[in-house]
């Protein structure tokens, strides 16, 4: 090129990254980046800053590398931050390019002007810079790329003033940051030993195992040491086969629970996941007496501020090849498999349980399901087994607004798969958005609204703290068949039970996006009571 300039410079970065898309919703202070966008780079457009991050964690799960969002200045920021808080808490790699006033205005603190750019998204990027002068805009995008792509992975940002793109820059270097490392092999020994000499060790498996493509090791450590196996509390990926004999099913998000489930194992091994994630406060231990907790991830955040165990910091898949290294064969009394739980009455008013086992049925081979439907969570836990790797997505931090768009994104990463996307009538309506973006670019996903009439989840943890019927939890008259169409997405609602699986087989097989109202009755019980043994 003849005169290389901040915006060449950081497209050719990026294409040579395999960057093939950039997310975004475009603003003036981005106009420089915009103008003239190369036919080699997709702009997928949302219609809300949010929607735009969230499709991009879906498309960077997808194809398992950082996916570019570009956002508007401090306002579209703002409007994002939900997204990139979820995504951050997810260890979702982002590089988030957002748009700043043009240098010279910005004494005048000028309309659409970011004050103190860098410091807005904290903390919940893993780094974020404004380059004080345009030529070191490109380094700080690779920079931030490469701080994306390390373990823990996450969201990134750099603020780029609108002038800067025009402005003469060097090329830079395209360089790998090798990012898996396993922990020192004593510490490795220490948790070997430890299992070796269980009399009833426990796994305990987070979102990091799938994150890191480890669950097929996962599967060879519990079957080597013939432990059950729990997921963590509120995990946004399933790292284990939910249809093996060994799996136990989800912790619950409550420290008492915890403890009575763990009680009686001498040893528990927390791989890749946050295994203290509590919603609801209770008194008591951690762990029951006696018990020994060890703890592998690679985030040393997360290691240091876990209140009991030892944490051993290592990637995942590296920790747990080593693990198998050292860890003997051990023949051990496990507990029967979970009883499947009885099919749900197909009745009139549908209950949640019948969509999920209905879907069940009819949930075609390679599909990913996307779940945002919080007050349905545990019914939809314990009749939908996710049973391969990358199977499931969720939200691990509880922000909502998440599951619409990560479906789209996800769907766009490989359209060789079903996308369905099982969420919430309240959940929905944060990023409703996300069905036009789905039309425009012919996303495979089929949105299953599970229509309780209201934020029931928040009722639900109402009822557990004493605090029932709380105001402004009633939803009512939302027509998202009619929201939907006037998105540009096709869609359906069931009047009755009768008609449940002949329309959600066609919304299955449907070209493109189409969503499926099913009217369900509100779950009444209070969050997360434990059911009897």
């Amino acid at each position: 090129m003849d005169r290389c300039t901040v915006r060449d410079a950081v497209f050719d970065f990026l294409r040579r990254c395999g960057v093939d898309r950039v997310f975004g919703n475009p603003g003036s202070t981005e106009l420089r980046m915009l103008r003239d966008w190369p036919a080699d780079l997709t702009y997928v457009l949302g219609l809300q800053e949010s929607v735009a991050v969230a499709a991009a964690a879906g498309y960077a799960i997808g194809n398992g590398r950082a996916a570019v969002v570009s956002l508007h200045s401090a306002g579209g920021v703002g409007h994002a931050l939900g997204a990139v808080f979820n995504a951050y808490r997810d260890r979702v790699p982002l590089l988030i390019i957002a748009g700043q006033q043009t240098r010279a205005m910005l004494p005048t603190r000028p309309f659409l002007a970011a004050d103190e750019p860098a410091a807005f998204p904290r903390p919940y990027v893993k780094w974020s810079a404004q380059p004080d002068r345009p030529q070191d805009v490109p380094a700080a995008v690779a920079e931030a790329y490469r701080m994306a792509m390390t373990p823990p992975r996450g969201p990134v940002f750099v603020s780029v003033p609108e002038d800067d793109w025009d402005q003469p820059a060097e090329p830079v270097a395209v360089r790998d940051v090798r990012g898996g490392y396993r922990a020192d092999p004593a510490d490795l020994r220490e948790v070997a030993d430890a299992l070796n000499g269980a009399r009833r060790p426990v796994l305990v498996i987070g979102a990091g195992v799938d994150e890191d493509d480890a669950q097929e090791l996962a599967v060879e450590l519990a079957e080597r040491v013939s432990a059950p196996v729990w997921l963590t509390p509120l995990s946004a990926r399933s790292g284990f086969p939910e249809d093996h004999r060994l799996f136990r099913g989800f912790l619950p998000p409550v420290r008492d629970q915890i403890a009575r489930r763990l009680d009686g194992h001498d040893v528990v091994v927390a791989l890749g996941g946050s295994f203290f994630k509590y919603h609801v406060h209770t008194p008591g231990p951690f762990v029951p007496a006696g018990t020994r907790l060890f703890h592998l991830d690679c985030d040393p955040l997360q290691a240091s501020w876990a209140p009991v165990g030892t944490s051993v910091l290592t990637t995942v898949r590296s920790g747990l090849s080593g693990l198998l290294e050292l860890v003997e064969k051990h023949e051990r009394p496990v507990p029967p498999p979970r009883a499947a739980p009885r099919p749900a009455p197909a009745r009139d008013p549908i209950e949640a349980a019948l969509v999920i086992d209905t879907l069940r049925s009819l949930l075609p081979a390679g599909a990913v399901v996307v779940e945002e439907a919080p007050s349905h969570r545990e019914v939809f836990h314990a009749r939908l087994p996710i049973t391969r790797p990358g199977g499931f997505l969720t939200t691990g931090s509880g922000a909502l607004g998440w599951g619409m768009p990560l479906a789209v994104g996800r769907a766009l990463a490989a359209r060789a798969e079903r996308v369905v996307c099982v969420i919430g009538d309240g959940s929905s309506m944060y990023s409703v958005q996300a069905l036009w973006t789905a039309a425009r670019y012919g996303a495979g996903v089929t949105f299953v609204v599970l229509d309780n009439g209201g934020y029931t989840a928040v009722r639900q943890i109402g009822r557990r703290l004493g605090t029932p019927d709380p105001v402004g939890t009633e939803l009512a008259g939302i027509d998202l068949v009619a929201v939907a169409a006037g998105l540009g997405c096709p869609g359906a609602r069931v009047p009755a039970a009768a008609g449940l699986a002949a329309a959600l087989a066609d919304a299955l097989t449907a070209e493109g996006p189409f969503l499926l109202v099913v009217p369900v009755v509100a779950d009444g019980a209070a969050a997360y009571e434990e059911e009897p043994e």
